[in-house]
């Protein structure tokens, strides 16, 4: 990791080492020198370069500095697919396929995907890096560089159909395309980072919920309230990445356009078959510079002509259905297998969400069983007060300024506080059996 990490850095100019020493040198004053200045990474920064990790078919990597406008020549994408690829603006995750690349956008995985090679954004992001050594070993491991590269120079000295099968007779269907192997190591990469994402949260949630199960705080409220947060936003990213996969599954357009070797196969068999037919002409006599005029040349050669150029659209149509509906098939398969994953990934956290939903449902059921608790505490206190309040009354009307002849009973007292208290409890003990009877207290 570490050697692929200094080998995928690009080197630093000695003249922006000259730059900084002499910044950084005192001055004969013995004042230190202006610092924070790199002048030759601030005209970088002004010509667009970024660093790119480029992967090719043999599973070699290098580090290159390309502006945004080369890229866009080399890739031939539009400037509003490599915004999706700017690091300094998050975007959701997007699979696009193109004329000739396919735009990759999953979570850290950031890359253009070529027939011919994998353009990916340099980054120190462990991610970025696993994604690079994964994507290096199955190509060497495989040898699907070998199998789907084509050698230009020998195809430049054979000529006709025969000699054009023979060029593409080494592929095999056991084998992916190159553009397939890379979006698989990006899908499968993605993946797994959600995955383990969604475990580190598992593990971290359901100690916490049980813990507020049993002990209901302010700091536990606080915690689960972070972490529900933290589990929304991950439930939103593996539903992107997961609509995004089903979406591809859904149109076989799509599906087809990201076929970039197949259609790399296409242009090369009709430029070689184009070829074929100049030379198949010359063998006959015709002059390939000077134009032939209809008239002149006799009818059965143009008959011959004709009817071989539609046998040969015929044959190349049909093999390019063919080829097409295989490659459909293909992909289709290698993305139900990762929307499979996605898919087992969004059901944690959704399993996950439906914990915490539940937890918080306990909680509001234990809250409104206190909540409960006092209120039939308050109605009992408050019956209690109502009953104390009999006794203030009997001693308003007996602390009025008149005489009664029950004032000189020795034991009246003793008789008025008794038969006050038999009234209260009477009263209390009435007060409760019709909360009882209505149901306002438990029996």
């Amino acid at each position: 990791m570490a050697d692929l990490k200094e080998r995928l850095l690009p080197p630093k100019p000695a003249s922006a080492l000259n730059v900084r020493e002499i910044a950084n040198r005192p001055s004969a004053s013995g004042r230190q020198g202006f610092q924070g200045v790199d002048v030759l990474g601030l005209k970088k920064r002004g010509q667009g370069l970024r660093s790119w990790i480029r992967v090719d078919t043999a599973g070699n990597s290098q580090a290159i500095e390309v502006d945004k406008f080369t890229m866009m020549r080399r890739c031939d994408l539009p400037a509003r697919d490599l915004r999706l690829l700017d690091p300094l603006f998050v975007y959701p995750s997007t699979i696009l396929g193109r004329e000739k690349a396919i735009v990759v956008n999953l979570e850290q995985i950031r890359c253009i995907i070529t027939a011919d090679e994998v353009l990916l954004l340099n980054s120190l992001d462990s991610y970025v890096l696993h994604y690079v050594m994964e994507l290096q070993r199955r190509l060497t491991a495989t040898g699907a560089g070998e199998v789907w590269q084509s050698d230009g120079s020998d195809m430049n000295r054979r000529r006709g159909s025969r000699s054009l099968d023979n060029v593409f007779s080494n592929s095999s269907p056991d084998y992916l395309p190159f553009e397939f192997r890379a979006l698989e190591v990006a899908l499968e990469a993605a993946c797994t980072f959600l995955d383990s994402q969604a475990a580190e949260l598992e593990i971290e949630a359901y100690p916490l919920l049980d813990e507020l199960t049993s002990k209901i705080s302010t700091l536990n409220l606080e915690r689960v309230r972070r972490l529900k947060s933290r589990l929304v936003a991950l439930t939103r990213r593996v539903q992107k990445v997961r609509d995004e996969i089903e979406q591809l599954m859904d149109d076989d357009g799509d599906m087809a356009e990201m076929y970039l070797t197949e259609k790399k196969r296409r242009m090369e068999l009709s430029f070689y078959g184009d070829q074929s037919m100049v030379g198949y002409k010359s063998v006959d006599g015709a002059s390939i510079s000077a134009p032939v005029s209809p008239v002149s040349s006799p009818p059965d050669s143009r008959k011959l002509e004709k009817s071989f150029s539609i046998a040969r659209s015929r044959h190349e149509s049909m093999r390019s259905s063919e080829s097409t509906t295989e490659s459909i098939e293909e992909l289709e398969m290698l993305l139900e297998a990762y929307f499979v994953v996605i898919d087992s990934t969004l059901n944690k956290l959704t399993s996950l969400k439906e914990y915490i939903d539940d937890t918080e449902d306990f909680i509001n059921i234990q809250l409104d069983n206190v909540r409960n608790q006092l209120i039939q505490f308050e109605l009992l206190l408050t019956t209690a007060t109502f009953v104390v309040a009999i006794f203030g009354v009997v001693a308003g009307i007996f602390g009025m300024n008149f005489e009664i002849a029950l004032f000189n009973v020795p034991s009246a007292f003793q008789w008025v506080l008794i038969i006050t208290g038999i009234c209260g409890a009477f009263i209390f003990s009435a007060f409760v059996w019709f909360f009882k009877y209505r149901r306002l207290m438990p029996l």
